[in-house]
């Protein structure tokens, strides 16, 4: 039985995805749900938060978000029966690759799968889901009647952030940056009620010459948004930019700027620093700034109940076409090594899932 590891560099040299043989799973705790996992998604490693967590290990367990039957269950487990079908993500500090034919899980990180949900978008959507969520529903309170700006719509996470703000019922507006980005947000139709597109403006920023905070304004007629999710921000000038992608992102004083009174900035630049007079800007608007880490669940077990009952929501919308997640075509276990590698150089569009 393989399963799938990320290996250190030896001696000085670049890092590896391998496969390992796994003879027998190690003894299953009272707690413990043995699973046969049917599809795992692939995610980005964040080898610096590993490391901050002092989970530097020579071979690092590779893919978390899984959807499986269960085979057996611990003399505890209140939860669960053997061919229960479960979804879960697994925890930061994991012995055990979720690429990988059986595993063993904690029963108190998985949650039942839909029968009407296939394994590859169950497993596909989780991170995404659960990011959205934290965004959207902990760190900006959306209600109807705001205005969400979600950067990089067309992204995986960016899709299912659009799908919930606006069911929600928000108003979202969304940049692309390229054609194709700016026809698929264009496409997105709710499932039920009216017709009309998710998106309510598509600012593509592809050609660099559209001013992302000038036409929030514009569309919120000189109000500004009341919650922005970015992809990236810059933190200098486009002459101290060298790479393309981030010449291309909003600077972070655009992103102020385009703020309402009372608003929330979500942000992923973990190394965010804002000057004097942006902050100045922040507080005569009363406005908010939040580190998005949908791994605060996992690092902190205080909410567990809040967190499986996220899982839970986002399965319920998943089974009911809320959600229409950004996948690509299912990997073969042959291949995910190849796909491990286009994810961690994030050279992957849409999210890949490993199918078995």
């Amino acid at each position: 039985m393989k399963a799938l590891f990320w290996q250190r560099g030896a001696s000085g040299g670049a890092p590896a995805f391998v496969f390992q043989e796994r003879e027998n799973l190690p003894v299953a705790g009272d707690n413990d749900v043995k699973v046969q996992v049917k599809a795992c998604a692939l995610s980005w490693m964040d080898t610096k938060l590993l490391s901050e967590m002092k989970l530097e290990k020579e071979f690092l367990p590779v893919g978390r978000e899984i959807s499986g039957v269960v085979l057996e269950v611990g003399s505890k487990v209140s939860f669960f029966q053997p061919d229960d079908e479960v979804v879960g993500i697994l925890p930061l500090d994991s012995e055990e690759s979720g690429v990988c034919e059986v595993i063993l899980v904690h029963q108190h990180y998985l949650v039942r799968k839909p029968e009407k949900v296939c394994w590859v978008e169950a497993a596909g959507t989780l991170r995404d889901g659960v990011r959205a969520y934290t965004a959207l529903h902990y760190l900006s309170h959306v209600s109807p009647g705001k205005t969400v700006l979600v950067m990089d719509g067309a992204s995986p996470f960016g899709t299912i952030a659009v799908q919930l703000a606006q069911h929600r019922g928000a108003k979202v507006i969304s940049t692309a940056y390229s054609l194709e980005d700016k026809q698929c947000l264009e496409r997105l139709r709710p499932t039920v009620g009216t017709r009309q597109p998710l998106v309510a403006r598509v600012i593509d920023v592809s050609n660099g010459k559209i001013d992302v905070a000038e036409s929030c304004l514009e569309e919120t007629g000189g109000l500004g948004v009341d919650i922005v999710l970015d992809a990236g921000v810059r933190l200098y000038s486009k002459e101290d930019e060298s790479n393309l992608k981030s010449q291309l992102l909003p600077h972070k004083h655009d992103i102020i700027t385009l703020l309402g009174v009372g608003g929330h900035w979500i942000t992923t630049e973990r190394n965010l620093q804002l000057d004097p007079p942006d902050s100045n800007y922040l507080f005569l608007k009363g406005a908010t700034v939040s580190f998005l880490n949908d791994e605060v669940w996992n690092l902190s077990t205080v909410q567990q109940g809040k967190y499986l009952c996220i899982l839970e929501d986002i399965m319920e919308k998943l089974s009911s076409n809320v959600f229409r997640p950004q996948l690509d075509e299912p990997v073969p276990l042959y291949e995910a090594k190849v796909s491990m590698e286009m994810v961690q150089k994030n050279q992957a569009r849409k999210r890949q899932v490993i199918q078995f």
